[in-house]
């Protein structure tokens, strides 16, 4: 059995018109995926701008959320490359009882499996009551993890290499480790992945798709007939048609200006691409619910 299971969201976050991260915002969108059906979220992803956000602002909201009503639902992302610098972090969310995080190794520079188990073992070692779940995604930081790296960090740090969220899709049909959770990166992969024994998703697009998400999960485990599962399908692809953060954010704005809110160089979809995004998502009978940012 998986140490965690179920339906994550990768949370978004919320600025002010000054581009400051609006806390209170952003906690409360957190909490509201959680009220629709999510079994928690992950703060500080790639769909939360992570990379872009300071680590003052990081540090903040982190003090905040520790007060939050669902405070053990949260993986802990960084969004950092400096080892020191992820050390730190880490070391602070543990202080506020925060144990589980999510980790890409360091994007930019080249390196390979042996620099990447030495990368973990280091956080390991200095924050040994940590539970990491590593984040496989090629696409942002240029490494992708192979079977035999996932199976080498497992097997020496069985207690603190707890899952991956294999964004990359190379590993979520091929592992199967005892005790270690696995989380394909999109819900085209939700359903397939269960069969396989994976443990749950953690994508982007839960910010929209939770409740249908939660659904498909709920009766993969009560093994009753899957009814949701092509319109979650569907409502996928139609994000995945465009820059995830850019149609969330846009997507989102259409009931809360606040959401047009997003840090360069990132940017709202153009005007098409966004009259299209609704559009597609109108003829699957996808309705946007009420801002969670109110």
């Amino acid at each position: 059995m998986s140490k965690i299971r179920g339906i994550y969201a990768a949370g978004m976050s919320i600025f002010n018109d000054d581009l400051s991260l609006n806390i209170k915002k952003t906690i409360l969108h957190a909490e509201n995926l959680i009220d629709q059906g999510c079994h928690g979220v992950a703060v500080f992803g790639s769909t939360g701008q992570a990379q872009l956000i300071s680590i003052t602002e990081k540090i903040q909201l982190l003090n905040k959320l520790s007060e939050s009503k669902y405070k053990d639902k949260y993986i802990i992302g960084t969004g950092l490359n400096s080892l020191i610098e992820v050390i730190n972090y880490m070391k602070l969310s543990s202080s506020l009882n925060f144990k589980t995080f999510l980790i890409m190794p360091p994007a930019y520079y080249k390196y390979g499996d042996n620099e990447v188990f030495n990368f973990y073992s280091k956080l390991v070692e200095a924050v040994p009551d940590s539970e990491i779940i590593l984040y496989n995604f090629e696409k942002l930081c240029g490494y992708k993890f192979s079977l035999d790296c996932v199976k080498k960090l497992v097997s020496k740090f069985p207690k603190q290499i707890i899952g991956v969220k294999d964004s990359s899709y190379n590993l979520y049909e091929n592992l199967d480790l005892e005790n270690f959770s696995i989380f394909p990166g999109s819900e085209t992969k939700l359903l397939k992945g269960l069969e396989l024994g994976c443990s749950g998703i953690i994508t982007a697009t839960c910010n929209v798709t939770g409740e249908l998400s939660r659904k498909v999960y709920d009766d993969f485990i009560s093994k009753k007939k899957q009814t949701e599962n092509q319109k979650l399908v569907d409502v996928r692809n139609v994000f995945d048609k465009y820059n995830l953060i850019s149609s969330l954010h846009t997507y989102f704005s259409q009931k809360n200006k606040i959401y047009k809110n997003i840090l360069p160089p990132l940017s709202l979809l153009n005007e098409q691409d966004e009259k299209d995004l609704m559009e597609k998502l109108k003829n699957l009978n996808f309705k946007i619910k009420s801002s969670m940012a109110a």
